[in-house]
């Protein structure tokens, strides 16, 4: 076993990685905070800043999926596709079915320039849960009650908010957060 491998194996290891992560995540909350003065006088700076601070944020994830857990993220389309990722808006539906795969989402927005700008479509529960709710709150994410009556409104509107962001941005959707409606199908519009 090399030097590194023995490293991260050491429990003391794990709670400073932990530990970095939390005290940089509120530190991050605490600034994004700040910047709520600037809304009213530039929305898009408001925006850009944020964009950086999610950045520092969620990188510290992806490179714990990419290098810690030396997991590796494959993605199978064709050369014209890649071209334009990261280039323009996107909407991206996840099969989520476990945690991880949200990881590899956001491995795949690092890749290709859209990390801080990266979307999803949220439970609303989400929203009070330190540092990953709270940094959604700030970058404008849409949070959704999983009733399709209630959200739809709420999906459009936010989709809508949304569309003057001054960043390319991948707005992502778990296949699982629409609800189901009357007939067993996911609600669609």
């Amino acid at each position: 076993m090399g030097l590194l491998a023995f490293l991260k194996t050491q429990f003391v290891l794990h709670l400073l990685v932990g530990f970095v992560f939390v005290v940089s995540g509120l530190v991050i909350n605490f600034v994004q905070l700040c910047t709520l003065a600037l809304w009213p006088v530039s929305k898009q700076l408001y925006r850009r800043l944020n964009c950086r601070l999610a950045y520092s944020l969620w990188s510290q994830l992806v490179m714990l999926l990419e290098w810690w857990s030396c997991t590796e993220c494959t993605l199978f389309t064709d050369q014209a596709t890649v071209e334009r990722f990261g280039k323009e808006h996107a909407v991206i539906i996840l099969n989520h079915n476990f945690e991880i795969d949200f990881l590899c989402g956001w491995t795949m927005c690092e890749r290709f320039g859209v990390l801080g700008s990266s979307k999803v479509l949220a439970k609303k529960e989400l929203l009070y849960v330190p540092l990953i709710g709270w940094t959604w709150y700030f970058l404008e994410i849409v949070f959704c009650k999983r009733k399709w009556e209630e959200d739809r409104d709420t999906v459009i509107e936010g989709l809508r908010r949304l569309s003057d962001y001054p960043e390319y941005m991948w707005v992502s959707k778990r296949s699982g957060l629409t609800p189901c409606v009357p007939g067993g199908g996911h609600a669609h519009s």
